[in-house]
């Protein structure tokens, strides 16, 4: 038989008891609870009370039983009983203590069970699962050129149907959000940079109005990109949180995105500045080698740093007043100065139809209209 006698002396729940319409429940309830609340401090306190006292008494007990070994050794009579009456004394408290403990018990045991005494925790412990951040290895230029280009070549027409979504200043945001819900994998680092390399491609090709507008995209996907950063989470899973903040017009919020927009655009016309001038100055020297003589000399720096008279002969495309220049110079200046204009290809020695003029019209277009154009002419070697 199983004995069910336990449950018995149960104190019902505060909402389960029937009381007379004329009593306000609530108060009745807030009563009855306040009073069980008070009996289990009074009972708690009590514990607390006979733990202590048997703490303390068990420690008088050892210090008295310490003095006795003491005076048995020195033969103290007279000690020796003062002491056992003090032993008798701490035995009769320690009988006392015993007893309260003993009806505090009984009065627990007696006492009807409630819904905070029915059970108790046998222990807690709370455990978070924390996935281990998992050590990624570093990826090297070519991997990462190669993860871009690969996520351009898929995802390409995508991206640029998200950049198209902003229509000058009638900015639909909802538009943006909507387009990120359908392809939330656009919502990455590769996307964002593939605009910024647009954007600057578009200021090259003085495209000015879709740079703005590929720009305001462009820093849409890099506060989401920020965003999830700072929660720690995919930018997948936050970007709604970027658009609602944006559409409760959070003031503060908009002037700090619109300002990075600005800083933005202004970055980009720097850069493409910069890429501009690198393809200047790649065009030169490209030209530069394209004009270079067999000796690797440039006819131009060449016909620039020859003696005046001796330069004059070439703008004017006299052979026999070259020869009376050369005549007149040292030999030696003769020499060097003609060494370096056969190895530019301003003077081709032995020639009998050498054609300079491509030379020349390369030195006269940076040098401005010097000569014009003129037909080409035979220049013979100077005996």
């Amino acid at each position: 038989m199983v004995d069910y006698s336990m449950w018995d002396h149960i104190e019902i729940s505060d909402d389960e008891d029937d009381t007379h319409p004329n009593i306000d429940t609530p108060s009745l309830y807030r009563w009855r609870h306040q009073a069980r609340v008070e009996r289990m401090e009074e009972d708690q306190r009590d514990r607390t009370e006979i733990d202590k006292g048997k703490k303390e008494l068990q420690k008088k007990k050892e210090e008295v039983l310490s003095r006795m070994k003491k005076l048995k050794v020195s033969g103290e009579n007279l000690e020796q009983g003062k002491v056992t009456d003090d032993f008798e004394e701490l035995e009769k408290e320690e009988r006392e203590w015993r007893e309260k403990e003993r009806e505090l018990e009984k009065r627990e045991k007696t006492r009807a069970w409630n819904v905070d005494t029915l059970c108790h925790a046998g222990f807690d412990k709370s455990v978070i699962n924390v996935r281990k951040a998992e050590e990624k290895r570093e990826e090297t230029e070519e991997e990462k050129e190669k993860r871009q280009q690969d996520f351009v070549d898929k995802y390409e027409k995508e991206i640029k149907h998200f950049a198209a979504l902003c229509c000058g200043m009638l900015r639909r945001w909802e538009d943006s959000q909507s387009y990120l819900a359908e392809h939330p994998h656009l919502a990455c680092e590769e996307s964002a940079n593939y605009l910024v390399i647009w954007c600057i491609d578009l200021q090259v090709t003085e495209k000015h109005n879709l740079m703005k507008q590929v720009a305001h995209q462009t820093i849409v996907l890099q506060f989401i990109l920020e965003l999830s950063r700072s929660l720690k989470c995919d930018p997948r899973s936050c970007f709604s949180s970027f658009f609602s903040r944006v559409k409760t017009s959070d003031k503060v919020y908009l002037e700090a995105f619109q300002s990075e927009v600005c800083g933005f655009e202004e970055r980009v016309r720097e850069r493409a500045q910069v890429r501009l001038e690198r393809a200047r100055r790649e065009a030169e020297e490209e030209e530069r080698k394209a004009r270079l003589g067999p000796g690797g000399l440039d006819p131009l720096e060449v016909l620039e740093t020859l003696p005046p008279e001796l330069k004059e002969c070439f703008d004017q495309k006299d052979v026999s007043q070259l020869q009376e220049v050369i005549a007149k110079m040292d030999a030696a200046d003769a020499r060097h100065h003609m060494q370096r204009c056969v190895d530019s290809g301003l003077w081709v020695p032995n020639g009998k139809e050498v054609d300079v003029e491509e030379n020349r019209e390369t030195a006269n277009e940076g040098n401005g209209d010097q000569g014009g154009n003129v037909d080409d002419e035979v220049y013979e070697n100077v005996s």
